[in-house]
């Protein structure tokens, strides 16, 4: 095998520690249930989403060896999309993307991905239209169902 093979097989792993079946909190308050499962031997790890209120979705994350960078293609039940890049590093994975708001306008999005050392795994997305001031759009707590 290849360097560069075994160092994109290395790297298309690096978001495993999200891989397992949660409940996702906001502060005290649950918020949904998130599935995540690696498909394809490993190498694309498929998210399926249930919020509290009924909202779903689904996720496909992969690391691109043609790019050198993580991608993730999500689509939500009413068919909104959202597709964002990036990278691992410092035990966080870090991808952003451009999408359209309510109003039809651009808005950028930026989603970290704590990896803890507990096994949790924080969420922390956030939103800006300009790319200059940011505001949370969620801040979520993953906890391991057993």
């Amino acid at each position: 095998m290849s360097q560069d093979k075994e160092t994109s097989h290395e790297t298309s792993h690096q978001f495993d520690f999200w891989i397992g079946n949660w409940e996702v909190y906001s502060g005290d308050k649950l918020v949904g249930h998130n599935r995540i499962e690696p498909i394809l031997d490993g190498m694309v790890l498929q998210e399926n989403w249930v919020g509290a209120s009924g909202s779903k979705g689904s996720s496909f994350n992969f690391y691109n060896p043609q790019k050198k960078k993580w991608q993730q293609f999500w689509v939500w039940k009413n068919g909104t999309t959202l597709e964002l890049e990036g990278h691992y590093s410092d035990g966080k994975m870090i991808l952003s993307g451009q999408g359209i708001d309510k109003e039809g306008k651009p808005i950028f999005h930026r989603i970290t991905w704590f990896n803890h050392a507990d096994g949790t795994v924080r969420q922390w997305w956030q939103s800006s239209k300009d790319q200059k001031t940011w505001t949370t759009a969620f801040d979520g707590l993953y906890k391991k169902v057993s």
